[in-house]
């Protein structure tokens, strides 16, 4: 695996490390490429917390380092946009604007309550999964403009048991693929799900082999990470999920385009 196409510096509020300090331990890892993916989480408030920055700003400083490195590494811009059922013209509109490389389209709400300080809220891990679903598909049916949906099944993280089936929402996970599909868009394998003390990475590879399953090519390998250590974090079983599920090839972005990287 080559490229890392999801990561967050400073410019994201829960991360410390500086752009520059992500990108050399990229270079040091050995990646190729890389995208940068700060969060743009409109109308997130938590505890008094935004999860915003400065567009000018992060393009002005991102444009700089992708010339510095630029004989090193090939350094994208991306954002992770959070996606709430009423933000859709918010997220086109600011999306539109700006001359991204790569949109991730997050679902970290439900219900506009973020699950990590929210969890007790729901009686059961059963509960809070399938809401979470519900808000994936409401948000994915509005048709807003991202590149692929990120990390699925994020709201397993916060559960008490910490997994869970596909069959056990087959019905609902099976119409967000649909959709997504038709759209045009894809999914992400993120790898953070096994830093956090899950079985398996997002989505659970039984997510990974039916949307493989129903004609689904676009998928983009990136490790969530929020400082340096975690960068392309576990890519050799990244590699493994892929093949195991079918992948020949995953997906990198550049001006919003997909390119198709052969899985080796």
């Amino acid at each position: 695996m080559q490229s890392d196409f999801h990561m967050h510096t400073n410019f994201s509020t829960d991360a410390c490390t500086i752009p520059q300090d992500m990108i050399e331990e990229a270079i040091c890892k050995g990646l190729s490429r890389i995208c940068i993916t700060d969060h743009m989480d409109q109308d997130y408030s938590e505890e008094g917390t935004q999860f915003v920055f400065p567009p000018e700003k992060y393009f002005s400083m991102m444009k700089r380092l992708r010339e510095k490195y630029s004989s090193q590494i090939d350094v994208r811009i991306g954002v992770e946009m959070g996606l709430q059922p009423h933000l859709k013209t918010f997220i086109n509109d600011f999306v539109s604007k700006y001359t991204f490389d790569f949109v991730i389209g997050s679902v970290h709400l439900i219900d506009g309550k973020d699950p990590h300080f929210k969890i007790e809220n729901f009686r059961t891990d059963r509960e809070i999964y399938q809401r979470g679903f519900e808000q994936i598909l409401e948000c994915v049916e509005k048709d807003m403009d991202f590149d692929v949906l990120g990390h699925m099944d994020y709201v397993v993280r916060y559960g008490k048991e910490k997994i869970y089936f596909y069959q056990e929402y087959k019905e609902i996970i099976d119409q967000i693929l649909y959709s997504l599909i038709s759209q045009g868009k894809g999914i992400e394998l993120n790898t953070a799900g096994l830093k956090y003390g899950l079985a398996f990475a997002h989505p659970h590879p039984q997510i990974l082999k039916r949307y493989k399953e129903l004609g689904g090519e676009i998928i983009t390998v990136g490790s969530d990470a929020h400082e340096p250590k975690h960068i392309a974090y576990q890519f050799d079983r990244a590699k493994e999920l892929l093949e195991e599920c079918g992948f020949k090839y995953y997906t990198e972005f550049k001006g919003r385009k997909p390119i198709f990287i052969q899985v080796g």
